[in-house]
């Protein structure tokens, strides 16, 4: 085992730890360009940009009295407007329904006090078209957050 000589206490000329920090005296220090006191618009700035990219300005949509200011204007100008379209009133659907099913229709429409059984039969598809709504929107929910999305 070599032991190096170390001096004593005594023989030091500086009194301080041998573990001394060296610096590497042979690299330039690097300078500092920042100002002391940073330009700040609020706490959270840190003179950093914004790498959104900003939404393009969409075109106005004119408002309902607009709209109708330009139609009344245009009224009675026929090269204004286009040919005329038919529409038609759509007709309500019929549903075909078993004897049996119709007959159990009709007494549950009497047990729920109802003058009609087509209303009643309206008021409870319409029901069960909401329930089937409410319970696809939580489905999709679900399924969206176990995907991470």
């Amino acid at each position: 085992m070599f032991l190096l000589r170390l001096p004593s206490p005594k023989e030091q000329a500086l009194q301080r730890p041998l573990s001394a920090n060296r610096y590497d005296s042979w690299r330039p220090k690097t300078q500092d360009h920042f100002p002391t006191k940073a330009w700040q618009c609020c706490p959270r700035d840190h003179r950093v940009a914004v790498m959104k990219s900003k939404k393009k300005p969409t075109k106005k949509q004119p408002t309902e009295e607009e709209i109708d200011k330009i139609v009344e204007s245009q009224a009675n100008d026929h090269s204004a407007w286009g040919k005329p379209i038919e529409v038609r009133r759509a007709k309500p659907e019929s549903l075909a329904l078993p004897a049996e099913l119709a007959a159990r229709a009709a007494f549950l429409a009497k047990l729920h006090r109802e003058k009609n059984v087509k209303d009643w039969l309206t008021r409870v598809i319409r029901e069960r078209v909401e329930l089937e709504e409410v319970a696809f929107s939580e489905a999709k929910r679900e399924i969206s957050l176990r995907n991470g999305v």
